[in-house]
């Protein structure tokens, strides 16, 4: 595991976002949903693309907070732009699992 400096991790732009719309994104090499997640009013409303097609659906989706990453560049994938990256961890089954806030806290709120 590589280090990283107290200032490395401060660039880091990890954001609550709210999950506003899902959309299916079959031309994906592989199971992937387009989300548009909304960030609040500082960041705004930014599209990514995610595989979490094994436990997500979109009407367990829609409404999630979940957390991102906002300041990565953008990123073609395919003929789609995504514009922050949603977090998740791998079980035991290599299922992707949404990395989420675990109580009530605004949009736009930075992991400290």
């Amino acid at each position: 595991m590589q280090e990283i400096t107290w200032s490395d991790f401060e660039k880091v732009e990890l954001r609550v976002g709210q999950i506003i719309d899902v959309i299916d994104f079959p031309e994906a090499r592989r199971p992937a949903y387009k989300l548009v997640v909304d960030f609040g009013d500082e960041i705004g409303i930014r599209k990514s693309s995610a595989q979490i097609t094994d436990l997500y659906n979109a009407s367990n989706l829609k409404g999630k907070k979940v957390m991102a990453v906002v300041n990565f560049p953008k990123k073609q994938i395919g003929k789609f732009m995504s514009e922050c990256l949603v977090t998740g961890l791998h079980n035991e089954h290599g299922e992707v699992v949404l990395c989420v806030p675990d109580g009530d806290v605004a949009l736009g709120t930075k992991l400290l």
